[in-house]
Formats: structure tokens, sequence, C-alpha cells
């Protein structure tokens, strides 16, 4: 009884474990004429492959604009395969570009930094082969996401994390569309997820501070709006207001939406919509519509 009960065992854990390897996500829906290119390697760091999954246009008669995603998951887990929802990019005549990097088992901070910012270098360097304006990058991310989104916009040209990737122009983004991401990792430094990611520099304020994006705003900062859940229980809101704070003592063009009552993402439907028409009509007024 007794071997076949460690039998069971084992192959209800065989399954388990083959179940999670084949873990599928709605692969991404995208426009007749677009043209999908999936893990694209981006860069390549002590054996490890940094990908992303593109889509463009390579009809459109002008460079078309690009939208950078970067997924969440406090820098220790997510899959850029579970971001899928570019609808109203592709309405609006977007490239995609969805980006994974370093997490924290593979390599702490600034490792996830410097992987975004490579992606970034990555798309102006192919620009013209991938048909798209460089003057038109917009960068979102959600969550820690957020918090890769924002460093890698507001770093600009200060290139101290391009260590793997070389670029000699000018970098820059031209909107940065902030999800409840972490702004400053100096009060955070002792959460779990955080102090992990930080690794031996979790102790070191000048470090920390130097991998959080509320440092790096000035008044050439490009604009940013924001959206962040009251009641969020992981990252404080009180993280988004000192961003917008900063950025509006600085001159820079900022949007903050408050979700009343919202927890960690888990907006409804209605406060998605609200805050998608807001993000619009930001970019619209940018030129980025």
């Amino acid at each position: 009884m007794k071997k076949i009960l460690v039998t069971l065992i084992l192959a209800i854990s065989t399954v388990a474990i083959v179940f999670a390897q084949e873990k599928k996500y709605k692969s991404v829906d995208f426009p007749d004429g677009y043209k999908s290119q999936i893990d694209v390697v981006y860069t390549q760091v002590n054996g490890w492959d940094g990908r992303m999954d593109l889509y463009t246009n390579p009809h459109s008669s002008i460079p078309t604009p690009v939208v950078i995603n970067i997924h969440g998951g406090g820098w220790n887990h997510g899959e850029k395969e579970s971001q899928t929802g570019y609808g109203s990019f592709f309405k609006n005549g977007y490239a995609v570009a969805n980006v994974e990097y370093r997490l924290v088992d593979v390599a702490p901070a600034p490792a996830a930094i410097q992987d975004v910012r490579c992606a970034l270098i990555y798309l102006f360097k192919h620009a013209k082969e991938l048909n798209i304006d460089t003057n038109r990058i917009v960068i979102m991310g959600g969550s820690s996401g957020g918090h890769l989104a924002l460093m890698a916009g507001l770093l600009a040209n200060d290139k101290k994390f391009d260590t793997n990737c070389n670029y000699d122009g000018e970098i820059k983004v031209a909107a940065i569309i902030d999800k409840y991401g972490v702004t400053d990792l100096v009060p955070l430094s002792a959460w779990k997820s955080a102090r992990r990611w930080l690794g031996d520099g979790f102790e070191n304020k000048k470090f920390t501070e130097s991998v959080s994006p509320l440092y790096y705003v000035t008044k050439n900062s490009p604009p940013v709006i924001i959206v962040h859940g009251d009641e969020d229980p992981i990252v404080p809101y009180e993280q988004s207001v000192a961003l917008f704070d900063r950025l509006l003592k600085s001159g820079v063009k900022a949007d903050f939406l408050t979700i009343k009552g919202g927890q960690h993402g888990k907006f409804t439907k209605e406060e998605k919509s609200n805050f998608s028409e807001r993000m619009w009509s930001f970019l619209d007024e940018l030129g980025l519509k």
C-alpha cells in the first residue's frame, strides 16, 4: 500500500511539473499587415539571452511610434508572454516591443535596469529596419515593470547602466506610462522583494538611490502619466504621490489618476477604461496618438 501511495505521489508530481513547463498564454492578436518577431535576442550577458517580442508594421509609409512594455513581478517572477493586451496601441498605429529581463534568481540589481536599457538601445540601433520612429518611443510597465520603465526613461543620456550595450547617440523617450510602480526604494529596502533584488546593496543608501527613479527627475525628464490605487497593499500609494510631486516641481508634464479604493492593479473594467481614456488623451496632447 505504501509503495502504491509513493508511486501515486510521484506520478502527480510529474504531471504537475509537466503542466507547469507547458504553461500557455494567450497569443498577441496583432493587425493584418503587421509582422511578429518572437524571442528576438537584444542582449547576451554571461550566457543569458535577453529576449523580446516585436510586432511591427513594415508596410507603413512612415516610421511608426512604438511602445515598450515591461512586465511586473517584484523583480523575481513574471514572463513577457503574460502580457497580451496591446489592442489600443495597434489601433493607434503603434509597434510593440514586449521585453523580458533578468530576474533576481539570475542576477540582482542593477541587472534588470541594464537589460531594459539594452532593449531600448536595440530599438534605437535597429529603428530603420523595424520602421519605427525613435522620436515617438513610449515605455510602459506595471509594479516592478513600472519601476523599470521609469528607470529606463528617466535615465535618458545618463549611461551609467549601459555597460552591456553601447550607443553613441542621444537616448530619449517621448513618454512614460507608470502603473503603480516603485519610485523610491530607500523606504522600501526592508521589503522582502526589494531587499532580495537589491542584494548586498540593500543597506547602501547611495546604491539604493541609484536604482530608484525618483532621484533622476529633472526639468528635462520626459512626460509621465501615473495610475495607482490608493489602497495598494504592495506598492504604497505614496510612492506615486512622491513621484508626481517631484515631476510637477521640476516642471515636467505629468498626469496622475488615483483609483479610489484601488488595490495593486486589480482595477475594475470601468476603472481600466477610465485610465485608458486618460492615457490616450495624455499621449494625444504630446502628439503621440
